[in-house]
């Protein structure tokens, strides 16, 4: 099998000398270069099992024919003019074919995503090229120096250091990685579940110092596509297609000589299943990008799926969003622990309807014994929703030794001090370390405004990654200003006099990305309730309303310790906000939010928002245009019983409507 495609190759380089003048040459080059494709992705299996292989290879020389038969597409033109039923989308450098069908999945709303990852690696390859002497050119990006940075220091520190100038080569000894050319010391990057390729493509096409890119799926579909797509954009110098089993393509490469420096994973649904392997198989301090889209789960709904899939148990509660985050950190960090490795994260980013967490990959025994202390468990209170964190361990220094010990606790009491509930729930394990590394996260919000044309959702990028700087690194989780009003059943303070409230008393406050209302604090429980008591004295409620047994009645019945001050201070008001920022986007269009799951046949993209449209608000009357004809959707328990009197013309809400009649008819009897 690997000896044909080398034979076609010399015939058609021959063919091309034979008809270099002719028109066929741009037939025959297209052909060449798929050819080329199939023999790279037949030389990059070959590490697989002989009976996958083969399997592997027959799909191939299907692929070839189907990629031969599918539509064409004409761009030389300008204009966009595909066959078969397919559509050309466009997203930053990359131009892809994507079916009407639903068989393959894509989801335009991920288009932050891909553009944080795109600017994310950019700024994870500058730094670690840098050691060996090499510099990224990135177009558009201003040619101003940057601060030189060694990711790949032999102790492995989690913080970013600067290193000497005096160290570094001259600028003239610097070579130069360009977007799209293979650089042979460059990453080598995985994205491990492709779909239609677009991710890829925008790597191969925005991101400089790449050495290859990895383009694997398990649908041959999909991988049908991706090689389409491959050939359209040029880019089979850089871009792979690979089809198999993401767990087992990770599992095959967990030697140190065949890690991959980037890896990503986007799935649909829960990452939990690739996380083994994915620990596994990025290289030592390598990238590691996961996205998770399971948000019921993470948040709360069902908090026993959560501790299956993350080995976490999530808690619905308002800073839900923020924990997420911290319960992929915490199982991240839990599986790389098994094979005495540990992350360091970058960045982590909850938006719209998913997580995206950016971390680095280590390997060292003392710090992971050290990962014990850096989880933590929450006490929630049912009734007034304050919390407290319990560390999962503990260190103990004693002059250059240090001693692993396990943490004294609980933090509560069996009720709670504020509003005297019994109920404490009790969520985590989770990560209670920063969520982002500061000065990358800063190197990357720099080069994005330096270069605001790069991408298209620049500024949603610069709104997020702003307000991801001004957080508190060392205080996990928040609370919400509106949750504490109507905790007490008052009206709320304005952000900027709550902030500047606890800022008179000496306590330091910021906002957070994953909520617009989020009050992120190092004051205790005991300190906010006394100043939401000082605000209830200047706005009273009617306590006479008030149950005695409520937590308003009990938390406004003691008198604050502390006298608040409301007066607004200059530094209450964030830079993020004062700039107008864009940080918390309006969806921009209708149905923003999770696509249906792509599967063979595809044909319900459409079908799908009529089923939401069918579903929305149809317990509720209609217009006084509507004759409730809709409602013949939903018949009523007793028509499906085979026992409703209206046979036919049964439809939802005539139950009720029949009982109110009987009702009526037997009053005056």
């Amino acid at each position: 099998m690997r000896s044909k495609p080398v034979l076609w190759i010399r015939f058609l380089e021959h063919t091309i000398s034979l008809h270099r003048g002719e028109t066929s040459h741009k037939k025959v080059w297209n052909l060449l270069s798929f050819v080329d494709h199939h023999v790279r992705s037949i030389s990059f299996i070959k590490n697989m099992d002989s009976d996958q292989t083969q399997d592997v290879e027959i799909k191939d020389s299907d692929l070839e024919q189907r990629v031969d038969q599918s539509s064409v597409v004409d761009i030389s033109s300008g204009t966009e003019s595909v066959k078969n039923g397919e559509t050309l989308i466009t997203e930053g450098k990359a131009k892809i074919i994507f079916p009407n069908a639903n068989e393959v999945f894509y989801n335009p709303v991920q288009e932050f995503n891909r553009d944080l990852t795109c600017a994310v690696i950019t700024e994870y390859a500058r730094l670690q090229l840098s050691s060996k002497g090499i510099q990224i050119s990135v177009p558009g990006e201003e040619n101003a120096s940057k601060v030189v940075v060694d990711l790949s220091k032999g102790d492995k520190d989690d913080d970013l250091e600067q290193s000497p100038a005096s160290n570094q080569p001259d600028m003239a000894e610097h070579k130069i990685a360009a977007v799209g050319e293979v650089c042979q010391d460059g990453l080598r990057v995985l994205e491990a579940l492709a779909a239609s390729g677009l991710r890829s493509i925008r790597f191969a096409k925005e991101v400089p110092g790449l050495c290859s890119v990895v383009a694997n799926d398990f649908s041959s579909k999909a991988v049908e596509l991706i090689t389409q797509n491959i050939r359209l954009n040029d880019i089979g110098h850089l871009v792979t297609p690979s089809l198999s089993d993401a767990r087992m393509l990770m599992y095959q490469h967990k030697a140190a000589k065949e890690q991959f420096d980037v890896i990503d994973l986007d799935p649909y649904g829960s990452p939990s299943v690739f996380l083994d392997a994915a620990v596994q198989a990025v290289s030592e301090g390598g990238l590691l990008c996961v996205t998770c889209t399971d948000m019921a789960v993470m948040a709360g709904n069902t908090g026993e799926t959560c501790y299956s899939k993350y080995g976490s148990m999530s808690i619905k509660a308002r800073f839900c969003h923020e924990m997420a985050l911290r319960i992929i950190l915490h199982s991240l960090d839990l599986r790389a622990n098994c094979y005495q490795r540990y992350i360091v994260p970058l960045l982590s980013v909850s938006a719209d309807f998913y997580i995206r967490v950016f971390v680095r990959v280590f390997t060292g025994q003392a710090k992971v014994k050290a990962s014990a202390s850096k989880q933590a468990f929450v006490y929630n209170c049912v009734g007034c929703s304050s919390f407290h964190i319990q560390r999962l361990g503990k260190l103990a220094s004693n002059g250059s030794n240090i001693n692993y010990k396990a943490a004294c606790g609980p933090p509560v009491g069996p009720s709670c001090e504020h509003c005297h509930q019994r109920h404490q729930q009790l969520g985590g394990p989770m990560w209670a370390e920063p969520l982002h590394d500061v000065d990358f996260v800063q190197r990357v919000l720099s080069a994005v405004g330096s270069n605001p044309s790069r991408f298209q959702t620049g500024q949603r990028i610069q709104g997020i990654l702003s307000m991801a700087i001004e957080e508190l690194s060392d205080v996990p989780l928040y609370y919400t200003l509106d949750h504490l009003s109507k905790t007490i059943r008052c009206n709320s303070p304005s952000l900027l006099q709550f902030r500047s409230a606890l800022l008179h008393a000496g306590y330091r406050v910021s906002l957070s990305h994953a909520c617009k209302n989020a009050i992120k604090t190092d004051a205790p429980p005991p300190v906010l309730w006394d100043i939401m008591r000082c605000w209830e004295k200047l706005n009273p409620v009617k306590r006479e309303r008030l149950s005695e047994s409520s937590p308003a009645a009990r938390i406004l019945s003691v008198e604050p310790k502390l006298q608040a001050s409301f007066t607004v201070r200059a530094d209450a008001n964030p830079n993020s906000r004062k700039q107008g920022l864009k940080r918390f986007q309006v969806n921009p269009e209708p149905y923003w939010g999770p696509k249906a799951r792509a599967k063979a046949g595809g044909g319900i993209s459409s079908s799908l928002q009529e089923k939401r449209k069918l579903h929305q608000n149809k317990r509720k009357e209609c217009g006084e245009e509507s004759d409730g004809s809709h409602l013949k959707n939903f018949p009523c328990k007793r028509f499906r019983q085979g026992n409703c009197s209206l046979g036919d013309k049964c439809r939802y809400s005539h139950e009720a409507e029949g009982e109110r009649a009987q009702s009526d008819t037997a009053a005056p009897l």
